[in-house]
């Protein structure tokens, strides 16, 4: 039966951030993702350091606890000292603020009279600085859908983060490329009161960008974020959705997971459930005969089993919250996150994992648990298990008031995990080495804005082309290289789209190299088409042999 979110006080803001088809935005290295393996490696350390008020971002702090080893994988090529933070960001990227202005006009926002650099700080090793450098643009803007006029409250400039490429223990390994790509981030206001909605919107936002012939295509140049809360829950920040389909799904699984955290909250007060004292007891000797495999190896390796009681939780850490998530995944969650270990095992789950029930029950003494109590046991070093017994702890006390306020990884199935705790304000601060830059009426009067995408579509419906082939053109952001190789070759319309969004497309799935066919080798090759001097037949055998990098004549 369909939720009535309405009733349920729903409220969900979306972000959308775009990369852009410039260079980088405080250098002049062109934003090109590089495979092969880097020839130079930097190491490095992140510290946390106070706002200009005296403040510090928790989340910030909860990076930093953590004690990694940063390391960036550099291309001399295509990265230079800006991105390893060794030389001061040059003058922001012109073209890309062009791109940005003309987006805000086309949302009809209005532009700021001044531009001022922004640091966030940012520790988990995605930005060598430790901070990531954002400008406001424009603000109150509006997106029209068929459901109606939305707010956007900013339209934003900011730099993309470096690509996590690998992690090991006590490291995590970047690669520069990505850092300082031009980042387009639009905001709604969070006035969403249904799952679908901010779908249909993100399609809009996304069509209206690549209306400017300046973004990126492919997985991951373009990501939403969402934030979302319910009457008695928490506003939650959820990262990285990268499909519109998914977007309902993490709205509706989120809604499930706060109104379950909700009735887990009234269940413990009815028990009367009372704090977790901060016992963390050594049992590594209850399992030195186990015939838990997954035990036997932690001890080999030197580790210790160490636990923890949670008065009033039995029963309730085996409770579904998300399919196939419970409670006591959420618990996990802030275990590896916060103390490093590798996950929990709790008593609503065991005898299992080849612990036998003689062994749970010589835990459950040993910790003191009563019937209606629950144990959570952690495997590892012990200053990491004393960690991740903080963290279970902390989140266990979290749950008797209802629903953490966090930010939360989107996954492939619509289920979300922690990431860490919602950042504060204290984040942001100014950036002293870019001066304020001046936006001028002259300067908005220059911009073109480019033509509204109904208007295109309608114009591409004129080649005989079907309304899916239209939008499809459209969202790939190749409307304006199809009508112009139409234009120019004369070959037949419905031919130049199916090369465009079949062929093309499906070369790149074997693996060819598709960049290596420039627009110009194309209409050389619709011309030659046209004239009959070469079969349409025979246009993907061409494609293919210039993809290959041959000469074809």
């Amino acid at each position: 039966m369909e939720r009535d979110y309405f009733k349920l006080g729903l409220k969900v803001g979306l972000e959308i951030h775009q990369e852009l088809d410039t260079n980088k935005l405080f250098c002049r290295c062109p934003s090109v993702l590089r495979e092969e393996k880097a020839p130079l490696e930097v190491r490095r350390r992140l510290h946390v350091s106070q706002s200009e008020l005296g403040e510090v971002d928790r989340a910030a702090l909860l990076e930093v606890s953590k004690e990694r080893e940063f390391r960036y994988q550099v291309y001399p090529d295509t990265t230079c000292l800006v991105e390893l933070d060794e030389e001061p960001p040059h003058p922001l990227n012109e073209e890309a603020l062009e791109v940005a202005l003309t987006l805000s006009l086309m949302l009809e926002a209005k532009p700021v009279d001044e531009i001022y650099v922004m640091r966030k700080i940012v520790v988990d090793g995605s930005n060598t600085s430790g901070f990531q450098r954002t400008a406001l643009i424009a603000t109150d803007g509006k997106i029209r859908t068929e459901r109606g006029v939305f707010r956007l409250p900013t339209i934003c400039l900011e730099e993309d983060a470096a690509r996590k490429v690998g992690e090991g223990e006590g490291y995590v390994e970047y690669r520069l490329d990505r850092l300082g790509i031009p980042l387009l981030e639009v905001a709604t206001a969070p006035e969403f009161s249904d799952p679908r909605t901010p779908a249909e919107v993100a399609l809009r936002l996304g069509m209206l960008m690549r209306a400017t012939g300046k973004v990126k295509r492919g997985l991951g140049t373009i990501r939403q974020d969402l934030n979302i809360s319910i009457s008695g829950g928490a506003r939650q920040e959820i990262k990285g959705i990268q499909e519109l389909e998914l977007i309902p799904i993490v709205i509706e699984r989120e809604v499930q997971r706060q109104l379950s955290l909700l009735e887990i909250r009234e269940e413990l007060r009815r028990r009367g459930a009372g704090g977790v004292e901060r016992k963390f007891l050594d049992v590594t000797h209850l399992f030195e005969k186990t015939g838990s495999q997954l035990v036997r190896r932690a001890l080999e390796r030197g580790e210790k089993v160490m636990a923890l009681k949670l008065p009033g939780f039995s029963g309730l850490l085996g409770k579904e919250i998300q399919p196939g998530r419970r409670l006591g995944t959420e618990l996990s969650d802030r275990a590896r996150v916060e103390g490093g270990v590798g996950g929990i095992l709790h008593t609503d789950e065991l005898p299992g994992y080849g612990i036998s029930e003689e062994e749970v029950e010589s835990l459950r003494k040993e910790v003191g648990a009563g019937e209606g109590d629950a144990v959570v046991m952690v495997m590892g070093p012990e200053e990491r298990c004393r960690k991740a017994l903080e963290a279970v702890a902390k989140r266990a006390e979290e749950a008797k008031e209802g629903v953490p306020a966090e930010t939360r990884r989107a996954l492939p199935d619509g289920n979300t995990e922690f990431m860490r705790p919602l950042p504060g304000a204290e984040r942001m601060y100014p950036e002293t080495d870019i001066p304020p830059i001046p936006i001028t009426p002259e300067k908005l009067a220059s911009l073109r804005l480019p033509e509204p995408p109904e208007k295109t579509r309608e114009r591409l419906r004129g080649y005989g082309l079907s309304g899916e082939t239209a939008d499809r053109l459209l969202y790939s952001g190749m409307a304006e290289t199809f009508e112009r190789l139409v234009r120019e070759s004369g070959a037949p319309p419905k031919l130049v789209a199916f090369t465009l969004l079949e062929t093309m497309v499906s070369l790149r799935r074997e693996g060819r190299r598709v960049e290596r066919i420039g627009e110009e080798f194309l209409l050389e090759a619709f011309r030659k088409v046209a004239s009959g001097e070469i079969a349409k037949e025979a246009l993907p055998e061409l494609l293919k042999l210039a993809a290959e990098g041959k000469e074809v004549g």
